[in-house]
């Protein structure tokens, strides 16, 4: 069953409701983040919470119902020229869902696209937010600037809860002006560590990267477009003034000279790259396969990913300068085979975000019992009954 509130009052009566009977329910926007979730009972859904409350350009904050779609919120900051410079990931394509993406689901998973290593998660834009507790009470947490948040830090504890403390029902968020342009450097590659090696050393440059991933053969024919060859390459992107970017990208061009051949895509086809690789498109395809998203340190990732091939076929693509890994496999992997070789790489975590069945995502990063006790006891606070999305 969908349970859709009309409004924040309504919300409110139906949690109280589920809280008195002990009944748990799946928080979701769009459902376009949840393809296998490990939760069960009722959906509760966003979908009917939505508008833009306030937008104040000239402040840059926006705030919005947590039902609103994400597109409507990039719509609406683009006609000012401004973005949400964290590029939040719509997993639509990956997952095939035909919904649309919500501000609120993006704050509850803390989406957070190709930009994160230069501004930030999601949840270092997010000022504050109002939700729904496991009492059915409504909580205001932040403001609209930094220094309205004093004490606990509620807002930056929701963001990335996944729906687990709290119903989500309005967030308010700061934006940045857009960048005037952007240019990307091709850099022809087709070794994973040289190529890991040669993002480190761009990254240590003073030309304000924007973007650093590494697109592998296999997948280059879905990743380049027009005039660029269709070959694994490192992907670096700059981004503001026009003639500022001209001189960075020219520079860029020299300094990466020695590590291979170099091609400068313009201001378009840029776009086109990088959404591509925010969204995970390259994995769109084939939506039988298994699709991990895993986080490691950027200069021992590629180690990781061998030991993975040893056992599995895996097409794999770098975001993050390496360090994020998307990978898509057409078996399963063993749980305890990806722990001990993410903790052979220098450690991190992993989440399934695709599978043929409905299985447990996290069993891929299971909490330290130091962690596990801290998450139970906010849990506690905020959710006495477990009623939402219980998984600990």
């Amino acid at each position: 069953m969908i349970l859709s509130p009309a409004s924040e009052d309504e919300a409110c009566e139906l949690v109280r409701a589920r809280s008195a009977s002990r009944s748990p329910v799946r928080i979701i926007g769009a459902n376009t983040r949840s393809a296998i979730d490990p939760t069960d009972g009722d959906l509760l859904a966003t979908t009917e919470l939505t508008g833009i409350v306030d937008y104040d350009p000239s402040e840059m904050v926006m705030t919005a119902r947590a039902g609103t779609a994400l597109a409507d919120i990039e719509a609406a900051v683009s006609e000012k020229g401004q973005f949400l410079a964290f590029e939040p990931i719509d997993l639509g394509p990956v997952l095939g869902t035909a919904g649309r993406s919500t501000i609120g689901g993006v704050m509850a998973t803390n989406s957070s696209g190709p930009a994160r290593f230069v501004n930030g998660a999601a949840r270092d834009h997010l000022l504050g937010l109002r939700f729904i507790n496991g009492a059915g009470e409504i909580i205001r947490a932040g403001g609209r600037v930094m220094k309205n948040v004093t004490g606990l830090d509620l807002p930056k504890l929701l963001a990335g809860s996944r729906g687990e403390l709290g119903l989500i029902t309005e967030v308010t968020f700061k934006v940045l002006p857009r960048p005037q342009t952007s240019s990307t450097l091709v850099l022809s590659c087709d070794d994973d560590a040289h190529a890991a090696k040669a993002m480190a050393a761009a990254l240590r440059l003073p030309l304000s990267v924007s973007g650093a991933a590494f697109v592998p053969d296999d997948l280059a024919g879905r990743v380049m477009i027009g005039n660029l060859p269709e070959e694994g390459a490192v992907l670096l992107r700059m981004e503001g003034l026009t003639a500022s970017v001209k001189e960075r990208a020219e520079k860029m061009r020299i300094a990466m000279a020695p590590f291979g051949p170099v091609a400068i895509a313009d201001h378009e086809a840029s776009i086109t790259m990088w959404n591509t690789i925010r969204h995970a498109i390259p994995f769109s395809v084939d939506r039988k396969s298994f699709v991990w998203r895993i986080s490691l340190p950027a200069m021992s990732a590629h180690r990781f990913v061998a030991a993975i091939r040893r056992e599995v076929k895996a097409n794999v693509f770098y975001d993050w300068q390496g360090s994020l890994v998307w990978m898509e496999t057409s078996e399963g992997l063993d749980a305890q085979l990806v722990r001990t070789e993410i903790a052979k790489a220098g450690g991190g975590h992993a989440v399934l975000v695709r599978a043929r069945s409905r299985l447990d995502s996290r069993s891929f990063d299971p909490p330290s019992l130091p962690l596990l006790a801290l998450s139970q006891r906010i849990k506690a606070a905020l959710d006495p009954q477990t009623i939402f999305n219980p998984t600990f």
